[in-house]
């Protein structure tokens, strides 16, 4: 199977299950945090909700300079609102996987904030760590979640809540 299809069918998989993980998010908790340096539940959601798109920057761009675009957080006011922005974001990073050249997967791409630079990777290295940043950011929603005692969904597999001891 050639590598686009992979990771296509990659954005699918993990988008069902950040799908699931994302519907559970309680509007009256979007201030709620387990710790003062923790985001956010609203800030963790949305950036997950975010994340599928930076497929679409990987390979659109070749890079991001926070001096120039700096971060600005989607402000959801709902779940349904979290929800569609997450669909719109992936759409874009589905339909920039559809038109990519892999011929270029091997281009430079820079994360720097001016002439701080904080990481030069492949453009195929950046679609793989948008991958493996919602997965990260995803599990650490399940935490927050759990401490909220809200029963989770299995990722890959079932969850301590869909079995029965």
């Amino acid at each position: 199977m050639e590598l686009i299809k992979l990771l296509q069918k990659e954005m699918e998989q993990e988008a069902a299950t950040t799908r699931k993980m994302l519907s559970l998010v309680p509007v009256e908790k979007f201030d709620w945090q387990p710790h003062p340096k923790s985001m956010t539940m609203k800030r963790l959601a949305s950036h997950i909700a975010e994340l599928p798109g930076w497929v679409e920057m990987a390979i659109t761009t070749d890079g991001l300079d926070f001096e120039n675009n700096p971060y600005q957080p989607y402000d959801v006011m709902s779940n349904e609102e979290l929800l569609t922005f997450f669909e719109e974001s992936l759409k874009k990073g589905k339909e920039a996987l559809a038109n990519a050249d892999v011929n270029t997967f091997s281009k430079e791409w820079v994360l720097r904030s001016g002439n701080q630079v904080y990481s030069r990777d492949s453009k195929y290295e950046v679609i793989r760590m948008a991958y493996s940043q919602i997965i990260h950011h995803r599990a650490q929603l399940g935490v927050y979640l759990r401490l909220l005692d809200i029963s989770l969904p299995g990722s890959y597999g079932p969850s301590a809540d869909d079995m029965t001891f």
